[in-house]
């Protein structure tokens, strides 16, 4: 058990335990009280379909507390809207190639210049 432990990165006693049945498989996120908070953050995402998780979480929680209800955590609401496929698409965009050949293009000879755009004349 001590070499499987090992190989594993894991402690022998948390192999024992799944071996004797004593721990619990996890299960997927679930509370009861999402099932109020999915009608208002899909309410909130169709009129303002350009608004992450963060945004739909402060216009939220402004909605609550002028009901008298508590705020939800800004997770909470990621997690709800990830089961809801209501996340905004990441944005992937590839920079392009800069090539450096190690010349610096100036307009006429024996200029002096600067890299963070100071400009010196004599």
């Amino acid at each position: 058990m001590k070499v499987v432990a090992e190989t594993l990165g894991v402690a022998r006693s948390n192999l024992i335990d799944r071996l004797n049945g004593r721990t619990k498989p996890r299960r997927r996120y679930h509370k009861a009280q999402d099932a109020a908070l999915v009608p208002l953050i899909t309410t909130l995402v169709a009129a303002r379909p350009t608004y992450g998780y963060r945004r739909i979480t402060a216009i939220l929680n402004r909605k609550l507390r002028a009901e008298g209800l508590a705020p939800v955590n800004h997770k909470r609401v990621y997690r709800i809207m990830q089961a809801h496929n209501l996340l905004l698409a990441r944005k992937y965009s590839e920079r392009p190639e800069h090539v450096h050949d190690g010349k610096v293009i100036v307009m006429r000879s024996n200029l002096r210049w600067c890299s963070d755009g100071f400009e010196f004349t004599c």
